[in-house]
């Protein structure tokens, strides 16, 4: 067994190592910040306003229709704000030293560009099931618009497993872990009452995940936001110089930490990127599956969703974590992880901090939980119909439950693994379709926004089922017809 944990911890530290994923993800998103001119800046206000202008805690009941924008939204985010946002980033600090927020930043930003043109490929290629149900995701944009089936199966494969599988045994050890340090509760226990929640919203399918995302995402991120924030305010003398470290470490991490973490520039780059890729999942075609079944009148709408998914997770509860971390005066070099980011709670708040971090543990990776099912659920649909979805279900909780009480190193190296897997796919389809990219960002900046009929040119160097499909796609998103809400008729 640790012949084969090393072995996979090996594969790791090359795929996400500075040598593949890492400048890959990067590269992409650079590369999509440059071909739509920078959209995730021109264009933050009109996102900010389309995600907040009418948000509804309590809207339309999702169904075979799909979600609204804003439960797509709190879909997304719930899969993205999870273990990475409050473990993640302070085993980032611990290895990189401050700086490497400064390059979890950076990359965010130009994930932007990458989170917006998969949501635009999302709504471009979704479908219906054989229920009748929409769906989309990555599957189909690599299927449909690249003409490659193998490669859909293949990422599908990956996502199950990274996802459904081993993703959501990892978010069970947190939890269960968690919860029995902060309050001494047996992790079997933990584990029974997680399987009992995440079974029950499981039954309830697409209708009970968007009501419990729409409902408990915003609570989750305004609550743990919130005591990060009395934590600052109270250590606000420390703040100028804890963004003077983040800056100064990005660049030289001995100087920032006076040399009690010994990171050179490449680690804070290394740990900074790829922690904050792991988090915001720009470019893993995760998130895709949410976007996909969004209810909107141009598919750039939830593109400019998706910026707003990414800003919340990486600029606010992330960056909520780091400084808290910095403030406090915890990064000592010594502790990582979970454990330095509940010192860092219980210095600002004293006894009840690693209570209130643990809390918020179990809400994110809940809500993470809940977010990656319904994703692997998509692809178990996609590969298998519905016949294979109860079964999944039940294959899932399996994994909460034992995830919940046996901390394997070779589970979460694997989990590792998989999610880098994935990402390989998705990237060769968001790159290789990114002139459709450009083309209905073009379209909802020159012709939508201007109230103009938009005529989205998808199907012109597309032959075949293809150019059908994207026709299709064209005949129902770009209609004039705004308050219509019905689902694409396929033939």
């Amino acid at each position: 067994m640790e012949q084969l944990t090393q072995i996979v911890s090996n594969i790791n530290s090359i795929l996400w190592g500075p040598w593949c994923l890492i400048p890959i993800l990067v590269g992409t998103g650079i590369f999509f910040s440059f071909k739509l001119r920078f959209v995730q800046v021109r264009q933050f206000g009109r996102a900010m306003k389309h995600v907040f202008g009418n948000i509804s805690f309590n809207g339309e009941k999702a169904g075979k229709h799909g979600m609204t924008s804003f439960q797509s939204l709190a879909t997304a985010i719930a899969a993205q704000v999870g273990t990475g946002n409050l473990a993640g980033v302070a085993t980032a600090m611990a290895m990189g030293g401050p700086g490497a927020i400064f390059w979890m930043w950076l990359a965010a930003f130009f994930g932007m560009a990458t989170i917006f043109s998969e949501a635009i490929l999302a709504q471009l290629y979704r479908t219906r099931d054989n229920e009748g149900h929409i769906t989309g995701g990555p599957a189909y944009y690599i299927s449909y618009g690249l003409g490659s089936k193998p490669l859909a199966t293949i990422f599908s494969v990956m996502l199950i497993i990274a996802l459904g599988f081993i993703g959501n045994m990892v978010q069970a050890n947190s939890i269960a872990t968690a919860f029995e340090s902060a309050f001494g509760i047996p992790t079997p226990v933990s584990g029974l009452i997680l399987i009992l929640l995440a079974g029950f919203i499981f039954i309830g399918g697409i209708k009970r995940i968007a009501s419990f995302a729409e409902k408990m995402v915003p609570l989750m991120a305004l609550i743990y936001v919130m005591g990060a924030i009395f934590i600052m305010l109270m250590c606000w003398d420390n703040i100028l110089s804890t963004f003077e470290a983040i800056f100064i470490g990005a660049f030289n991490p001995s100087a920032a930490t006076g040399g009690v973490i010994g990171a050179s520039v490449k680690e804070a780059i290394r740990y900074g990127v790829a922690r904050g890729l792991f988090s915001n999942e720009a470019g893993m075609g995760s998130t895709p599956h949410a976007h996909a079944i969004a209810r909107v009148n141009h598919p750039a709408e939830q593109g400019l969703a998706a910026v707003v998914g990414l800003f919340i997770d990486t600029f606010v509860v992330l960056t909520a974590t780091a400084l808290v971390i910095m403030v406090t005066g915890s990064l000592n070099g010594v502790d990582t992880g979970i454990v330095l980011t509940q010192n860092a709670f219980s210095k600002g708040m004293g006894v009840a901090g690693s209570g209130f971090v643990a809390c918020c543990l179990f809400f994110a990776a809940f809500t993470t939980i809940i977010g990656w099912y319904f994703f692997a659920a998509q692809n178990v649909k996609y590969l298998f119909g519905y016949r294979f979805l109860n079964v999944f279900s039940v294959i899932v909780l399996v994994f909460l439950m034992t995830g919940s009480f046996l901390k394997v190193d070779l589970v979460w190296e694997l989990a590792d693994m998989f999610n880098g897997l994935m990402v390989i796919p998705n990237i060769i389809a968001v790159i290789g379709l990114y002139k459709l990219v450009t083309k209905a960002c073009a379209d909802y900046e020159n012709k939508f926004l201007k109230n103009e009929p938009a005529h989205f040119g998808a199907s012109e160097k597309l032959t075949g089922k293809m150019a059908r499909v994207a026709i299709r796609r064209r005949r129902h998103y770009f209609r004039n017809d705004k308050d219509n809400h019905e689902p694409l008729d396929e033939e």
